[in-house]
């Protein structure tokens, strides 16, 4: 599902409606996202991705409790590329799996974990939007491997494959460059120990990825 931005637009009006979020300050974001890699030294090229991706079994790892049951069981050694969705990253390293790419808006508790994972050669999409402009700052200039994000208008190194959370997000990167199999473990779309905000978002984690899921077969 390979959207373009004005293909995406509609979906993200609505979200933004719905979660009282602003356009504009997600374009701030990865305005400010744009700089920092503009200066970094770090930068992936984007033709890694599709290296990584296309016709290959991918493995999608959402940060949900129930991940390092899930991956005892997954087989991950039959998958080609590994994709951790933000603080999964920690528990895949733990487990010791280094995965091939995070996706992130870096709020995850242990930030550190998704920087040594760069630094071992996991890339790392880091995603823009509005309040999280203090992380990106602090962070990005320590990661290398890095691709920029945003779920508002692309600019030229800050790239929209589609998606809202991070989960989300990693499905449709791995459908944007034509992954031949895309595996979950670690979602739990009705986890009921999130805050409320968690929940709408999981909400919309689930009717993006069924989006994804019901074109491809």
């Amino acid at each position: 599902m390979k959207l373009s931005f004005e293909e995406w637009q509609p979906i993200y009006r609505e979200i933004l409606q719905e979660m009282g979020f602003e356009a504009g300050e997600d374009e701030r974001a990865a305005r400010v996202l744009s700089g920092l890699l503009l200066e970094h030294e770090g930068v992936a090229r984007l033709e890694v991705l599709p290296r990584l991706i296309e016709g290959r079994r991918v493995l999608v790892c959402g940060n949900a409790p129930t991940l390092r049951g899930e991956l005892e069981r997954a087989r991950c050694e039959d998958y080609d590329t590994i994709i951790a969705a933000d603080g999964a990253t920690e528990v895949l390293i733990r487990a010791g799996l280094l995965p091939s790419i995070i996706v992130t808006d870096l709020d995850a508790e242990n930030v550190e974990a998704e920087v040594d994972a760069s630094r071992e050669g996991a890339v790392v999409l880091v995603h823009a939007h509005g309040d999280n402009i203090p992380v990106i700052k602090d962070v990005v200039p320590r990661l290398e491997n890095v691709v920029g994000t945003t779920q508002a208008k692309p600019l030229l190194n800050v790239h929209n494959f589609g998606g809202f959370t991070d989960g989300d997000r990693a499905v449709f990167l791995a459908d944007h460059f034509d992954a031949e199999e895309i595996d979950l473990v670690g979602f739990d779309f009705k986890d009921p120990n999130v805050s409320d905000l968690k929940k709408k978002k999981l909400v919309w984690a689930e009717r993006l990825i069924d989006m994804v899921m019901r074109e491809r077969s």
